[in-house]
């Protein structure tokens, strides 16, 4: 992944990483590309300031884009999802053209911003489009001198405070293998050890340490309540978000996966570790890479697959767009048409090894659907005239052919999962319509069967949706409104197991 729930008639189904799910990050600036004729310099400048405003998309969720103007005259923009930790939405590209509408590109979460400035300067109206859906999106002068804004004031409950009852450190290591290196906080008990330990790998998109969205903070959760059990924690900023260097936008799986070895290294290294008894925990794509990293270290000691994957991406994605579509209330005909959209894409991405003549053939088809589509199916996908249907075009386009999605589409986990020998748990959420529980966790079962391993247990959580919140419908629509982050039997199935498996530490 992935800014908040999807609307049901969309052209392209949802990623594992939310869709309108803003990835986390600090990397949100770019330098504004300012066209022949330019808009004049006061047009720019009454474009430098502070705006906020929020989208409505089943929740509500608060954006600002702050405008500077650099020493030689250049502007640049930084744009943060508020109720997402201030999370940093990557932007490429920044336009203003000889009118003043300002246009900014953010491809990798297939996003892009279009507003107008009024007369008065106090306000820019304008779109807010991801994945073909938009939404208005108009953006308040904030007054001079008004702090950034903050964090979401509504605490989860589960929210950890300090001081915490164990010892917490923020680490950097190296990636050897990327030439990059890996930010994040290691906790541990206070006394005893060496401890048992646990790497928490994220699901898609770019994910900070916590793996915030919504307003959660799941690894910050997680971890604490395994730190609480005796079990030491790793968890990490991406590649090229939040602290950790390396670039986020080219890499693949297999690329996280060296990530992960990475941490094992680490914690190898520590005196306050148990060499033998370190383990890989991953939520959704993390669930992917763990088995990688045990396929091919001798260092991982166990896994768990936490709404892990056991069937390619391309199955992941119809069976994910219909459950999720059909529970927003759209019509059999309606899913039908997209997944049969879907097919026609994927099949260029998986046939097509050139990946610039991939996107100009995924970016022709999405805007012959556009140009077939209804008056209202164009108004939902952000589509008012020509120019806008290029941008909703190219900037799917741009999305369906990244490097991570070309691999995830066709990747297997069971080619990794035949392979590992160590202990695993798998655990999957029954109301998961993002990775339907049946599907994945009967091909986990079944591949570490063909591999021989017969250390594994396989658990359907009644109930229980994606983020292993307890739940309605399971739809993504209701991860915001949902005060708990992580439910607590889930959490000590995962430290009873880990326990059980490796064994504690010695107390002192």
């Amino acid at each position: 992944m992935n800014m908040a729930t999807k609307r049901t008639e969309r052209v392209v189904a949802p990623l594992l990483a939310l869709a309108f799910l803003v990835p986390v990050g600090r990397q949100g600036e770019a330098r504004a590309q300012l066209p022949d004729p330019s808009p004049d310099d006061q047009a720019v400048e009454r474009l430098v300031g502070t705006w906020d405003g929020a989208i409505d998309a089943g929740v509500t969720l608060r954006l600002r884009l702050q405008m500077t103007l650099e020493a030689d005259g250049g502007l640049a923009a930084a744009f943060f999802s508020v109720d997402q930790g201030n999370a940093a939405i990557p932007v490429e590209e920044i336009v203003v053209d000889p009118a003043g509408v300002l246009s900014i590109s953010m491809p990798t979460i297939g996003g892009s911003f279009e507003g107008t400035l009024t007369e008065d300067g106090t306000r820019i109206e304008g779109t807010f489009t991801q994945m073909g859906n938009a939404l208005p999106l108009h953006l308040e002068r904030t007054p001079d001198g008004e702090p950034p804004a903050p964090a979401p004031a509504n605490r989860r409950p589960q929210d950890p405070e300090e001081p915490f009852p164990y010892h917490a450190e923020d680490v950097t290591y190296p990636n050897p293998d990327g030439g990059h290196a890996l930010a994040g906080t290691f906790t541990r008990p206070h006394a005893g050890g060496p401890f048992p330990a646990v790497i928490l790998i994220s699901g898609s998109g770019p994910q900070d340490r916590d793996e915030a969205l919504m307003g959660h903070r799941p690894f910050l959760v997680l971890s604490d309540h395994l730190t609480r059990r005796g079990i030491a924690v790793l968890r990490f900023d991406d590649r090229g978000v939040g602290n950790s260097t390396g670039d986020f936008a080219s890499a693949t799986s297999r690329d996280f996966a060296s990530d992960a070895m990475a941490g094992v290294a680490y914690l190898k290294g520590r005196d306050d570790v148990d060499p033998g008894k370190i383990g890989l925990a991953g939520h959704s794509e993390g669930g992917l890479i763990a088995p990688m990293v045990a396929a091919e270290s001798d260092d991982v000691s166990f896994i768990v697959l936490m709404a892990g994957t056991g069937v390619t991406g391309e199955r992941i994605l119809y069976a994910q767009g219909a459950l999720i579509a059909r529970a927003n209330g759209a019509s059999e005909e309606t899913i039908a048409k997209s997944e049969q959209q879907q097919r026609a894409f994927f099949e260029v991405l998986k046939t097509e090894e050139d990946p610039a003549r991939a996107t100009e053939e995924v970016e022709a088809l999405v805007r012959a659907a556009l140009e077939e589509a209804t008056d209202e199916e164009r108004a939902r996908a952000g589509v008012t005239d020509e120019a806008s249907l290029e941008r909703v075009a190219t900037a799917q386009a741009a999305q369906l052919s990244t490097p991570w999605f070309r691999y995830f589409l066709t990747y297997d986990p069971a080619e990794s999962l035949e392979r590992v020998t160590v202990p695993v748990l798998a655990v999957n959420g029954e109301k998961d319509l993002q990775v339907p529980f049946e599907e994945n966790l009967r091909e986990i079962e079944a591949a570490l069967k063909r591999g021989g391993n017969d250390r594994y247990e396989i658990h359907a959580l009644p109930d229980h949706n994606h983020l292993f919140q307890h739940a309605e419908t399971g739809s993504p629509s209701e991860y915001a409104s949902i005060d708990e982050t992580w439910s607590v039997e889930s959490m000590e199935l995962i430290a009873e197991w880990i326990l059980k498996t490796v064994g504690g530490a010695p107390t002192s």
